[in-house]
């Protein structure tokens, strides 16, 4: 019997400020290494079975029969577990360290076998599509193994109207590698690559750790790091603006071709949400600036003693009480005790990921920036990723992932194509895990200067939630229009952005020259464009959730358990039903936003 080696952690006390020794990821879950039997076997055998795959069927999707259509499926299933396992494996490695150049080569050479292997596929969704719908519909009523798919061909077929010949889709994948991913990876590794000379800082800092500056208790620091990231974002402002371009003009040729209404349905379509329904979060979202963001940013100003507030000042921590370190230990009892309150069954769903590896939490040289959760492939289980420097707002980002990685888990029950959940309700268990948590802290404050703190911390996250990312949001709405126009230099850009920072942040803050440079470094406008709103719709689906559950809705929990098991099986209409809500009710979003608005009435009322 061969003893597992032991899990290795990142030893953070003496870079990390003290708060213990932080997890880093065992990626053998996946492979034992990028040049094992095991990977090269995967790959060998991706190949082959894409080429058997389009031999066997490419031409013959009509002739079927359900038990043959069945078969199909499962086959295209397998192989996109492959391939996705592969995939994730050299992703999870190259974020690790985005500066290691062997880390890009294989990510790279990896991206393009994978590319190459699977272009006998594209043929599938063409030849899928092109099935009359009685004929698929006698289908799916003759067996029930296949019915259970139809969501997956429910959403394939909603592409139906945009797609394109044969010859031109199989060109696009094959292209896929020097288009959008390849500016992707310029844009990954010039952000990891910048360096930040913080005045008063021994050393140059990561984009990261500047960031994290913004939230430091002294005024000055903040103000250095505010002014040393708008330094170097403008002396990359002309690459950043060519990444932004370059993106938005391929989009706009494909979506031409498409024949796609607007830039943003393609996301619509992916999320499986309706455009009017997007439209109403905007608009309620948009509507209630006045009464969130404005309106809590000038308490605030009151709080700082300020007459105007600062960008630097937005995210600036109450001086209520003294800044507060939370250790690793402490954060994880925080959350996985938060999750047991709610049910026990989803702090045992929590606990691998801190006891098998699955978490990588330190901040290192060339790690990628900000946090996730990777679902990888439904056989094998997510990976989380964190950058975690002891702040309470990391506490919160690890309640925030490991929902994530609690959903993900419990929808992989439903097989590869099914589990995939649309970015719409990817958020839910996201967003209502951060809220179990709140909602521990504020029932724990001892205090009325630490549940303020605690209900300020909380407004400040929600507002950054829905308010800035419906902001980003419109900024990619204007961007993707104005690039329909012509090419558009950093100063048009800066000016589209200027336009919605301040509208969403209202008439408390001056903006510092540099600051229309700060949309350079959001990773979602170059990745996932039009994502952004994902995140306001989870906010606003999850309060809505939790004042159902605390209205004490019968068995809420169970009803919660198998939402988050349905993956992308059920379209949002049908998940909600049980709870009584309907995103699609434009009313229904503004449940949610007075949520927001009754913490900051609570806030202000503490001010009498």
């Amino acid at each position: 019997m061969t003893l597992p080696l032991p899990r290795p952690v990142f030893d953070a006390n003496a870079a990390s400020g003290g708060f213990g020794a932080l997890p880093e990821w065992d990626l053998r879950d996946l492979y034992p290494a990028p040049d094992s039997e095991a990977f090269q076997a995967d790959l060998a055998w991706l190949e082959t079975a894409c080429a058997d795959f389009a031999a066997k069927y490419e031409g013959k999707l009509a002739s079927l029969d359900a038990a043959g259509l069945l078969d199909c499926v499962l086959a295209y299933e397998k192989i996109d577990i492959v391939a996705g396992r592969l995939m994730s494996y050299a992703g999870l490695r190259y974020y690790q360290n985005t500066m290691d150049s062997d880390r890009a080569k294989f990510i790279a050479d990896v991206q393009d076998e994978v590319t190459t292997f699977t272009t006998p596929l594209v043929f599938f969704s063409l030849e899928f599509n092109r099935l009359e719908d009685a004929h698929l519909a006698a289908l799916i009523a003759a067996n029930a193994d296949l019915a259970r798919y139809k969501p997956v061909f429910d959403r394939m077929r909603a592409m139906r109207p945009h797609q394109l010949s044969d010859e031109l889709e199989k060109f696009l994948h094959d292209e896929s590698v020097v288009g959008a991913s390849a500016w992707n990876k310029l844009f990954d590794e010039t952000m990891a690559g910048l360096m930040f000379k913080v005045a008063g800082e021994e050393e140059e800092l990561n984009l990261e750790a500047t960031l994290n500056l913004l939230t430091d208790p002294d005024r000055t620091k903040r103000e250095a790091a505010a002014r040393a990231l708008a330094a170097v974002f403008d002396k990359n402002i002309k690459l950043f603006a060519r990444v932004h371009n370059t993106l938005a003009k391929e989009k706009e040729i494909h979506d031409r071709w498409r024949k796609m209404p607007s830039p943003q349905h393609g996301r619509h379509l992916s999320n499986h949400v309706e455009p009017e329904v997007v439209e109403a979060l905007r608009n309620a979202v948009v509507a209630a600036y006045p009464k969130l963001s404005h309106r809590y940013y000038r308490l605030k100003a009151k709080w700082m003693g300020l007459e105007r507030l600062q960008v630097w000042d937005r995210n600036a921590p109450l001086a209520l009480e003294a800044p507060k370190v939370v250790g690793w230990e402490e954060a994880t009892q925080t959350v996985l005790g938060a999750y047991g309150d709610f049910a026990p069954e989803m702090a045992d769903l929590a606990k691998p990921f801190f006891e098998k590896g699955w978490i990588d939490a330190g901040v290192k040289p060339g790690k990628a920036p900000g946090a996730f959760a990777h679902p990888t492939v439904s056989t094998v289980h997510p990976y989380v990723m964190l950058n975690y420097l002891g702040k309470p707002r990391d506490v919160m980002t690890l309640a925030h992932e490991l929902g994530h990685g609690v959903h993900q888990v419990l929808a992989a029950g439903q097989g590869e194509l099914l589990s995939s959940t649309p970015l719409t309700l990817a958020e839910t268990a996201s967003v209502f895990g951060e809220m179990l948590t709140f909602r521990k802290l504020l029932d724990q404050a001892k205090t009325p200067a630490e549940r303020k703190t605690l209900l300020a911390g909380k407004v400040e996250d929600m507002i950054n939630t829905v308010v800035r990312q419906i902001a980003f949001y419109d900024f990619e709405c204007k961007l993707h229009a104005a690039r329909a126009e012509g090419e558009l230099t950093p100063d048009d850009i800066n000016a589209l952005w200027m336009s919605v920072q301040a509208e969403s942040l209202g008439d408390a803050f001056d903006f510092m020259d540099g600051y229309e440079t700060f949309w350079a470094y959001i990773p979602h406008f170059v990745h996932s464009p039009f994502y952004v709103y994902a995140y306001a719709f989870g906010d606003g689906l999850v309060n809505a959730l939790y004042a159902a559950y605390e209205s004490g809705l019968p068995d809420f929990e169970q009803k919660y358990f198998e939402m988050l098991k349905a993956g992308g099986s059920k379209h949002h209409k049908e998940l909600l039903a049980p709870f009584g809500l309907d995103a699609s009710d434009p009313k229904f979003w503004d449940k949610g936003l007075s949520m927001i608005a009754g913490f900051i009435d609570e806030l202000e009322a503490m001010e009498d």
